[in-house]
């Protein structure tokens, strides 16, 4: 959750810093789109030699894996405002930062919640790779030990928390977005 948490902030911060403008969209776009083609767990022994082994490699591993579908949705949020609507609200006399505020904020959160929902089953997917690699305990290091005594019912165990876990934090973003941004969604029924 804490590497969850560093990549949604990190996610934010740097798909705003894209999305403000088309020439930081340009320059910032592509160099989000090289990193995530970098296999994360390629980074994972780069972590441990910077870090050692523990809860830092997983958190790491986590956030690397949780920024980018954040950054692109929120970059694409703001880097999609329609430019009808920006004139109109220029023709209001509003500054560059209230249409920020009242326009492209409101219109990239359905697309940050959206990412929030892909991001944390990735971050679960990035801390157990890190503790099957480099860790001491955690529920990956608990499956690669289950599974080298071939204790299959702790592996399957570890797999079924793990995945009750990603459940449970995928309906606290679902919730969490239908109070938020309601006003986003068609009604059902």
């Amino acid at each position: 959750m804490v590497g969850f948490g560093l990549g949604v902030v990190t996610g934010v911060l740097i798909g705003f810093a894209t999305g403000i403008s088309p020439a930081m969209y340009s320059a910032i776009y592509p160099l989000l789109v090289a990193f995530n083609a970098v296999p994360k767990v390629a980074l994972l022994p780069l972590f441990v030699l910077w870090c050692g082994i523990g809860a830092v490699p997983a958190i790491l591993t986590a956030l690397a894996l949780a920024f980018f579908p954040i950054a692109v949705n929120v970059a694409t949020g703001l880097a999609t405002i329609e430019p009808e609507m920006e004139d109109l609200m220029r023709s209001l006399g509003a500054r560059r930062d209230e249409i920020l505020i009242k326009v492209g904020i409101p219109r990239t959160m359905p697309f940050l919640f959206a990412s929030l929902k892909v991001a944390i089953s990735l971050a679960f997917v990035g801390t157990v790779i890190s503790e099957t690699v480099a860790s001491n305990d955690g529920i990956g290091f608990l499956m690669m030990a289950a599974s080298s005594r071939f204790d299959v019912s702790l592996v399957f165990a570890g797999l079924f928390v793990i995945a009750l876990m990603a459940v449970a934090a995928y309906g606290v973003c679902s919730m969490l977005e239908e109070r938020i941004v309601h006003w986003a969604f068609r009604t059902r029924g």
